[in-house]
């Protein structure tokens, strides 16, 4: 009967409660690494909206026009809280 009640609780013992990594007290709060904003991968809706946007000038493609404008919403909801200054937001919209 006690093997029964011991079995049940996931830890088999009193034991287990010192050898536990889920130990709030000994829980470390995830901080991500730095990265510089050169080290950041390539933003690739951002440079599609671009060169849909110049196929779309160029050739007059109405289509090319509404992908570029597409990939270039996805670009800024994508966007970093560093990378968000005026001036880079009013020129993605020009």
């Amino acid at each position: 009967m006690k093997e029964a009640t011991s079995s049940g609780g996931g830890g088999g013992g009193g034991g287990a409660g010192v050898n536990d990594p889920r130990q709030p007290s000994t829980a470390r709060q995830y901080t991500p690494p730095k990265l510089s904003p050169q080290d950041l991968p390539i933003d690739y809706a951002g440079f599609l909206a671009v060169v849909f946007g110049v196929l779309g000038v160029m050739l007059r493609y109405k289509v090319c026009s509404w992908i570029a404008i597409i990939f270039c919403a996805q670009s800024l909801v994508n966007m970093k809280n560093f990378e968000n200054d005026l001036k880079q937001l009013s020129m993605a919209f020009m």
